[in-house]
């Protein structure tokens, strides 16, 4: 098996050889019948719309056996613009919001034809792409293969009351172009006028690290054309404090395997280049480039056929390679060294041990089934790979930063036992707010994700820095400032009040070294990603010194005021959120007014930061559905005053700025939308639950007086939807995260009010 990652064809639109020949190596998982709207005419014209603007109309109809005409009297007949503009980079950079679109739509055969790829390269993807087979809910819906014909006279009757809805919400706007999606790609890229490299910090918070915003997440070292690290990137994350930036590594695809691996390695001398090249010129902006590494990946059963000696724990269709059989360690050590001697310069890594992917059999807590692991602690498992990491790299460049996280040691549980194994060289990186005690609508929990809301640290970090300080290791955090999984499809939030008591704290009860700054999201130039490097200097200042410093540089001499009360409003507002892992990952808050409302109950779970459904009941984590939909709205309410100061602050702000201002503005109004959005969606899945428990012991005014609650949450979420249509046409970056690409896109949105103007009017159909 040649280099089993080849799925380049997604990004350069080819085709590329094919390793596996039928679609058994897809994952199904415990499948069941795909959901389809019922307020489009068929599934065909539900296929139309969902991939309009996304694809050429000739790739579309080519799926389903039609012609290009054919597809764009479809899209014309519900009031599309026939001839749309295809968004260019969606294929390329957008690909996961088109699986994602399509999987209740196309069986895998249709989907591969669709995004041009063979069953091994979407196999690989779902395995290797950020956990995309378990944002997906790890199962695939059934479907049957759709097939073109034409609409006959009710189809067409429906298209025609579509477009109506479509006109009179809408009127022109679907016929003129708003901002193109990924257009902040380009905007980004664009060179800083007059760029002159600030002056580094004097202390502390001496490493300050962000993920790219523009970066394709699989293989960015593959294709240079998808540059994850563009130089107008460069030059703003210097101008907002930020000297580090990450990429993922897989090592199979950076170093040759050697005699024991020989099938590693394909392709490493074009990314080792690529990285030789990148790490040139981000030291050109003062920023030194890390990788991270969640390694040794597991790797298809098929694999250990010839190795067995090497085959450690199971899990569905991976074996982790065992990290007790010094092969593998002497592997990753060698391809390490090999990595850091053929880039010199090369800022470290960042290693995670026990993330989603299974890696070393203790990685997933199952270390227990292995022979070669199952008499030895995860501690020791856990510390030996880590060593193996520390010493590859030292051995080619001993002064590059091994930072290691203590992420999901033990169910993210205390481990100084597992620090004191720790090589004495390396920093020991904790996520600052975890365990932290909070209450939120009378709910007691503690964090167990990034949290803004939340502001640390927490006792579990300060437990483990205070160990790892007196062992002689450096210390650092993972946090996020930007934004986390509480609302990751805004680029920044307006909360900056939380994120400078967060730095003040840091500063006065951890000497840290480090910051890793966001995951995946959160790595958009913003002033918020300014405090950290305020913080940074001696003396240290105050909250009010950094925040009134920001607010001047942001919106002016006369905006400033304005935007610091604004700021302060929607940090109080912020402190409401609901915070659980499972609200933050399967509520709809990162798709907002943009998912839709559904008739009768669907059966799906919602899935890890994929597709929330209407499942109310895996929203809510402890919190009681009601409890959950008023802490929302308590956050929105809170919010809207905050939005009318920073308005102000906007309409006082020099014109030199407004650009800036007016986009600090934007996602505000955004964010909004959001929380407000989630506690409609819950408030209507148990109402309409509710009426249709009931509706054979109603009276009759108690069911009409349900039915107009109904009413009233569907009419406010078509306001909700139109108005973060408009948003979204002004502005690239609404509704984005870099690893799951485009949640909603603005089509999603008019959708949403066909869907809200169905239910109004097919009541009968559905309120039973």
């Amino acid at each position: 098996m040649k280099s089993w990652w080849r799925f380049v064809c997604l990004f350069v639109g080819i085709g590329a050889g094919v390793c596996f020949a039928d679609e058994s190596v897809l994952p199904a998982g415990d499948a069941k019948p795909a959901l389809s709207s019922a307020y489009f005419p068929s599934r065909v014209h539900e296929f139309v719309w969902r991939n309009w603007t996304s694809l050429p109309a000739e790739k579309i109809a080519s799926v389903i056996g039609a012609s290009a005409d054919d597809v764009s009297a479809i899209a014309e007949s519900m009031g599309l613009p026939r001839d749309a503009v295809v968004e260019p980079d969606m294929r390329r950079r957008g690909y996961v919001t088109i699986i994602r679109r399509n999987w209740h739509l196309l069986p895998y055969e249709q989907l591969l034809q669709l995004l041009d790829m063979t069953p091994d390269q979407l196999s690989v993807m779902l395995r290797e792409e950020d956990f995309l087979w378990y944002k997906l809910g790890r199962v695939k819906p059934q479907c049957e293969p759709l097939r073109y014909s034409a609409p006959d006279e009710k189809a067409k009757a429906r298209a025609a009351e579509i477009r109506a809805v479509v006109e009179k919400n809408f009127g022109d706007a679907l016929k003129t172009r708003g901002e193109p999606r990924f257009d902040f790609v380009r905007q980004l890229a664009a060179p800083l006028p007059g760029f002159v490299k600030p002056d580094a910090a004097s202390a502390g918070f001496d490493l300050r690290i962000v993920y790219s915003y523009v970066a394709v997440y699989g293989d960015p070292l593959k294709n240079p054309e998808l540059n994850p690290y563009p130089d107008g990137l460069l030059q703003r994350l210097t101008a907002s404090g930020i000297n580090g930036v990450w990429l993922q590594a897989v090592l199979r695809d950076l170093a040759p395997g050697g005699e024991a691996f020989p099938e590693f390695g394909d392709g490493n001398e074009v990314r080792l280049a690529n990285l030789r090249e990148l790490v040139a010129r981000a030291k050109s902006f003062g920023i030194d480039v890390y990788l991270y590494l969640n390694e040794p990946r597991a790797m298809p059963h098929p694999f250990f056929e010839k190795r067995p000696e090497i085959a450690g724990s199971k899990e569905t269709d991976l074996t982790a390679m065992c990290t007790s059989q010094p092969s593998v360690r002497e592997w990753m050590g060698n391809a390490l060294a090999h990595i850091f001697r053929e880039v010199p310069g090369l800022g470290g890594v960042y290693t995670i041990t026990a993330s989603e992917n299974l890696t070393n059999c203790a990685s997933h807590g199952d270390w227990k089934s292995c022979p070669r692991c199952k008499d030895r602690g995860d501690g020791d498992i856990i510390a030996e790979v880590n060593a193996a990491i520390e010493a590859g790299v030292h051995r080619s460049a001993p002064d590059a930063k091994v930072m290691i996280s203590d992420w999901g040691w033990r169910g993210h549980g205390d481990a100084p036992d597992i620090i004191a194994k720790m090589p004495k060289s390396v920093y020991l990186m904790s996520v600052s707010e975890w365990h932290l005690p909070i209450e939120r609508g009378g709910v007691k929990s503690t964090v167990g994700e990034y949290s803004i809301s939340s502001v640390g640290p927490g006792p579990r970090s300060l437990a483990h820095w205070k160990v790892a300080t007196e062992l002689g290791l450096k210390t650092g955090t993972e946090i996020q400032f930007n934004n986390t999984c509480e609302i990751a499809s805004i680029p920044y939030l307006p909360v900056l009040d939380l994120v400078a008591e967060h730095c003040s704290n840091l500063e006065a009860q951890a000497n840290l070294d480090a910051l890793f700054i966001g995951w995946t999201m959160g790595g958009h130039p913003s002033p918020n990603l300014l405090i950290p490097q305020r913080f940074s200097k001696k003396p240290t200042p105050s909250i009010d010194t950094v925040l009134d410093e920001i607010a001047r540089e942001r919106f002016g001499e006369a905006g400033a005021p304005h935007a610091r009360k604004a700021w302060k409003i929607m940090s109080d507002a912020y402190r409401e959120y609901p915070f659980h892992i499972s609200v933050v990952y399967t509520s709809p808050v990162q798709w907002g007014a943009a998912n839709p409302l559904y008739p009768k109950t669907t059966g799906y779970s919602a899935t890890m930061w994929g597709i929330p459904y209407d499942d109310v009941n895996g929203w809510r984590g402890p919190y009681p559905p009601e409890v959950l939909a008023a802490q929302f709205e308590k956050i929105a309410v809170g919010w809207r005053p905050g939005i009318e100061e920073l308005q102000k602050a906007v309409d006082a702000t020099p014109d030199n700025l407004r650009a800036a201002a007016l986009a600090d503005l934007r996602y505000a109004r955004a964010s909004a939308i959001h929380f407000q959005s989630v506690a409609n969606q819950a408030r209507f899945v148990m109402a309409r639950d509710a009426l249709q428990a009931g509706v054979a012991v109603l009276p009759m005014d108690e069911r009409a007086r349900m039915t107009r609650h109904l009413e009233g949450i569907i009419n406010a979420e078509i306001g909700l939807a139109k108005e973060l249509f408009a948003l979204t046409r002004e502005d690239s970056r609404i509704g984005f995260e870099p690893s799951c690409q485009y949640f909603y896109l603005p089509l999603d949105l008019v959708e949403k009010v066909i869907n809200c103007q169905w239910l109004r009017d097919a009541e009968d159909e559905w309120a039973r």
